[in-house]
Parts: C-alpha cells; structure tokens; sequence
C-alpha cells in the first residue's frame, strides 16, 4: 500500500476526530431544540416575551441568546411576518441579529416596544388572607395545593362540593363535597357558594362560602385552588383576594404531563390541551406567577406570598 502523501497526512490531522464531529452535531440538534421549545413558551404564554429577552441578555451564549431576532418576534401571538418585518426597520435592527448580541440601545428600544404594547402585570400592593391559585390543566394545582395543607397547617385548604361522583380513595368531606345537581342547585340559589363553574362540559364544581368566612374571621388564610373560571369569579366577589396563577416549566413538560397521566383519551387529552392554551394566556389577570419546576418549592413561594408583609 502506498504511504500517504504529505499533504494528506496534514489534512487528516488537521480534521476534528469523529467522535468530536458527532459531538457538535447533537450539541447543535440540541440547541435548535431548546430554540424551538423556547418559541413554544412564548407563543403560549407560558412566559412573557420580556422573560425571554431577560434570559438571553443575562445569558448570551444560552438558547435564548442565541436565537435570532426574527425568530423571537413571530413568537410572540399576533406578529406575523409582515408586521416582523416593520418591527424590525421600526426598530432598526438588522434580520441576522441575534438576542444575545443587540447592543445597549437595541436592547431598550426592544423592551420599551413590547413593554408598552404587552406589558408586563405588576404585582398589587398588599395582600390578602384569601388566597386564589389556579393555572392550567395538569399544571399540579391539586399537588401544590395538598402540599401546602400538609406542612402549613395554619392555612385551610377549601374544600369543593362537586357533582361529581368520588372516585377511589376519595373521602366525603376531606377531598370534596359529593353533592347531587339538585342540592348544587340549591347552593347555587341560596347563596352558598363562593364560586362556581362548569369544568370541561361535564361536572361542577363550587366553594362553599360558610367555611371560608369562618377561618378568614379566626384570622387564618385561606387556599382556594379552584380553575380560571372559578378564579374570576372570586375576583369580582371579594377584589382584595389575591390571585396566583401556577405555571409548568414549559409548554413540552405541561404536554407530557398531560400525556403521562394515562387517564383521557386522545379526544380528551386534546380538549384539555385547547383548554390549556386558552388558560395560559389569561396569566395576566393574575397578581402573581408561580413555576411549578419542583412542587415543594413551588409550595414554599406560594406560601412566602401569602406571609409577605404587606406594601403600602
């Protein structure tokens, strides 16, 4: 066999090894990726545009960093392309830019664009004993909610009457109330319920008011995790409760959490899956957001929320 050429041999040692081609590759598939998931959290608003923004600019070389300004802008509901387009001769930024690598001025004429067409909610002032946490389906509501109750036993967990029937392990008056729709109804009329709603087109749900009043009146706070429905209604009841809305870490873990539970079929799933995006983008009606990454921390938030002295 002929020995190699110089020439040949200088290229062949110059060339990256297999194994670090390979490397690259999967580091490139996985960083488009996480671009992709990115634009998914915020086309369903799973966060805010200006949480994006943050991230890459706290971050340069992450994902969000990385993703192109064209790519960010279509993201968000409502820009298409077309208005992509002016946004970006309005702004004067070029079509190739990346977030990571707006300079200063770019950077505050972008946030200053967004934050007076979308802006952000801010926090009320104050708090309240009364206390609304709600989110999108299998976001961990019920989780988070019996998490609280178990180490913060200071705090009453409202109790639900419901029409539906209990399913196993579920004790009258420890996980809800097991009512009929005659005896809903009546609840309804005399004025028993806090709130109530409808949920998926199929059974209802209410709070009871009584107990409410009463451990609000014993100076202990009250957890109601109730849905957005539910969420609004004790709004325009009593407009100090205080609202938080609990979040998945992103659209993909709330998908396969949906998916993972195994107890809707695919008709369900993709009902509850509208439902979802359709719940996520009220989270601006909400005081605050809460992720749910890990629930006992998610608990802990919710918790230092609720016992936050209150801002004049």
């Amino acid at each position: 066999m002929a020995e190699r050429s110089e020439t040949e041999r200088d290229a062949s040692a110059s060339r990256p090894p297999e194994v670090d081609r390979r490397a690259a590759s999967e580091r490139a598939v996985a960083a488009r990726r996480e671009r992709a998931a990115l634009k998914r959290d915020v086309a369903t608003r799973v966060i805010a545009p200006q949480e994006l923004l943050r991230r890459a600019w706290a971050h340069p070389e992450s994902a969000a960093g990385a993703m192109r300004v064209p790519d960010f802008l279509t993201s968000i509901p409502a820009i298409g392309a077309g208005k992509r387009d002016r946004i970006l001769e309005h702004l004067s930024i070029s079509p190739v830019k990346r977030l990571g690598g707006l300079g200063l001025r770019q950077r505050r004429d972008l946030l200053a664009f967004l934050d007076e067409r979308m802006p952000e909610p801010e926090p009320r002032p104050g708090r309240s004993r009364l206390v609304v946490l709600a989110g999108p389906t299998a976001v961990g509501k019920g989780t988070v909610a019996t998490h609280i109750a178990r180490h913060h036993p200071e705090m009453l967990l409202s109790v639900s009457a419901t029409t539906r029937p209990p399913r196993r392990g579920e004790i009258d008056g420890e996980h809800y109330y097991f009512v009929d729709d005659d005896r809903f109804d009546r609840m309804i009329a005399e004025g028993e319920l806090l709130e109530h709603a409808t949920v998926h087109n199929s059974h209802r749900y209410g709070t009871p008011r009584a107990p409410i009043e009463r451990a609000l009146a014993e100076g202990r706070s009250v957890l109601l995790e109730i849905d957005l429905q539910g969420a609004r209604q004790v709004r325009a009841a009593d407009p100090s409760a205080m609202l938080v809305f609990l979040l998945p870490p992103s659209w993909d873990e709330l998908v396969e959490r949906l998916v993972g539970r195994g107890t809707e079929g695919p008709a369900e799933r993709a009902l509850r899956l509208q439902t979802a995006k359709r719940e996520l983008a009220a989270k601006s009606e909400f005081d605050h957001r809460v992720v749910n990454a890990d629930v006992a921390a998610a608990a802990r938030e919710v918790v230092d929320l609720v016992q936050a002295p209150a801002r004049s």
